[in-house]
């Protein structure tokens, strides 16, 4: 069954009624191995999104789309050999950015390899990113959005201003967009925008919320790619890393 054949065509997230995350996972993917799908940001500056289709050989690619962000948390990963591709673990990594797990391990703000200067050209060597779990209206299975370096200050900011008014971030439609930015280097890369498109109504609130909760349980298994773990371009500091075939 596609993903369009399970989208449930109700307005808003009213499609949350009557569906359980954890209940669908568990009755139609026993004995496999299951992920959410990945919108992509691109390389050198382009301001086209590519959001998984029915046809993963042709992603759908859009300027903008709205969503709900169910839950987002730090992604760090350090790999003691130059990454190859694959979702090989890293040596060391963290979904919440304060410790890491692996080798070294430890508080992240106090690693050596979490400061730039200890990657190549002066990045770091802890390649840093926040993912967050999407969840596009009239669909059920969320999406991971992840952001590179270059899009966590704008994100910072959208984040208190969505705090200081609405109290929480998933209480809210955001419409992403991106924009071609450069860094001191004069490089090119693509940096993620949000605005609020609008407020939930408190029915879908309350849907988005067991939904929120949900999520956080199965994000502690979602593992690694290398998407989150080579990134394209480190706008800080001018070095381009494309992944490896």
């Amino acid at each position: 069954m596609s993903k369009n054949e399970m989208t449930i065509n109700n307005s808003g997230f009213l499609a949350l009624k009557d569906f359980n995350l954890g209940d669908a996972l568990s009755e139609e993917m026993v004995g496999l191995t299951g992920s959410f799908e990945r919108i992509k940001i691109p390389a050198g500056g382009s301001t086209i999104f590519e959001i998984p289709g029915d046809d993963p050989d042709e992603p759908e690619t859009v300027k903008e789309f709205s969503a709900v962000i169910l839950y987002h948390h730090p992604v760090h990963a350090y790999y003691q050999e130059e990454y190859t591709g694959g979702a090989n673990p890293p040596d060391c990594g963290s979904y919440d950015g304060v410790m890491g797990v692996g080798n070294p391990g430890g508080e992240c703000s106090k690693c050596p390899y979490n400061v730039f200067g200890s990657g190549k050209n002066g990045s770091k060597a802890c390649k840093n990113r926040r993912r967050i779990y999407l969840l596009r209206e009239g669909e059920i299975f969320p999406m991971i959005l992840s952001l590179p370096t270059g899009s966590l200050k704008d994100f910072s900011r959208y984040l208190m201003r969505v705090l200081s008014k609405y109290n929480k971030s998933n209480a809210v439609v955001t419409r992403f967009t991106l924009k071609k930015a450069a860094n001191n280097s004069g490089i090119a890369y693509s940096q993620a925008q949000c605005v609020v498109d609008r407020k939930l109504t408190e029915e879908e609130y309350a849907l988005v919320s067991a939904m929120t909760e949900q999520v956080k349980v199965f994000s502690t298994t979602v593992g690694y790619d290398n998407e989150e773990s080579n990134i394209s371009v480190d706008p800080d500091t001018g070095e381009i890393i494309e992944p490896l075939k």
